[in-house]
């Protein structure tokens, strides 16, 4: 088997996944999932681990994320991998899942930031003129 390189995309953030034959070791910007933190963060991008759990130990996984914020970074990788996982297994048992689960384990989320209008500090709400 090959590797297999997919990307996700979340909000400023985009994971890349390089996906080799292996024995389960997830690696994010070369530090060990199991140490990657915010915790909240490590959980987000584990989810697509735990639901595919046959598939993912026979796998490494090395993901690099740039840009965006922390939360941002954790629905980039989760996204990436999931894409990975899924592609690595050629069936759609494993996509029914996700999708079941939830759609944005392999669909991107296309929302992105406004930019803010000219002559205004905000992206929407205009300033109150008072004309007295």
């Amino acid at each position: 088997m090959k590797t297999i390189h997919t990307s996700g995309k979340r909000k400023r953030a985009i994971a890349r996944v390089v996906l080799t034959p292996g024995i389960g070791i997830v690696k994010v910007n070369n530090l060990l999932l199991d140490h990657y933190e915010p915790e909240l963060a490590r959980l987000k991008i584990m989810e697509p681990l735990q639901l595919s759990e046959k598939f993912a130990n026979k796998v490494n996984m090395s993901v690099t994320i740039n840009g965006g914020g922390q939360m941002s970074q954790a629905d980039a990788a989760r996204l990436a991998i999931s894409k990975a996982l899924v592609e690595f297994s050629k069936s759609n048992t494993l996509k029914e899942i996700f999708l079941k689960y939830d759609r944005h384990m392999l669909i991107a989320d296309t929302r992105r930031k406004e930019p803010a209008k000219p002559n205004d500090s905000k992206a929407r709400a205009k300033r109150q003129k008072s004309y007295r």
